[in-house]
C-alpha cells in the first residue's frame, strides 16, 4: 500500500513541478479547435454511412 501512496505523491509533485498548463485563453481557443472537428467528423461519417446504407439497401432490393 506504501508503492501506492508514493506514486500518487510523486503523480501529483510531477504534475505540480514538470507540467506546462495552457493559459485559460489557449484552453478555451484548442476547446473550440477540438469542438469544430469533432463536428466535422461526425457529419463525415454521417455521410459516409447515410451512403453506403442506400447502396446496401439498393443491392438487396436489386436481388430480390
Amino acid at each position: 500500500m506504501a508503492g501506492f501512496a508514493n506514486y500518487i505523491s510523486e503523480s501529483f509533485g510531477e504534475l505540480k513541478n514538470n507540467v506546462t498548463w495552457p493559459t485559460w485563453a489557449e484552453a478555451q481557443r484548442l476547446t473550440i479547435v477540438v469542438a469544430v472537428f469533432s463536428i466535422i467528423f461526425a457529419l463525415a461519417i454521417w455521410g459516409v454511412d447515410t451512403v453506403f446504407s442506400g447502396v446496401i439497401e439498393a443491392y438487396f432490393d436489386w436481388i430480390k
